[in-house]
């Protein structure tokens, strides 16, 4: 697959049910996700495999992902968007 269709699928997979959750994935995958490391990329695909609600509660911070590859990628976004 070509990196401009792998990249589509993202975006259309970032998208998601909940506005909250699409104004922090949408510009996250546009703006930040290529200069991410392969392994920040994969955990990247992996978030957005999981529940609205779930993500949610964790860009929320009311409540934490047991998996520590999702905790990483949910911290690395948040940090784009938490002021200083």
């Amino acid at each position: 697959m070509s990196d401009n269709a792998e990249f589509n699928r993202l975006w259309w997979h970032s998208r998601r049910g909940m506005l909250e959750l699409d104004v922090l994935l949408i510009p996250f995958l546009e703006n930040a996700y290529r200069d991410l490391p392969a392994e920040d990329q994969a955990r990247y695909e992996k978030l957005i495999t999981c529940e609205d609600n779930d993500m949610f509660e964790w860009f929320m911070q009311r409540s934490k992902p047991a998996d520590p590859d999702l905790q990483r990628i949910v911290d690395i976004i948040l940090s784009r968007v938490q002021p200083d």
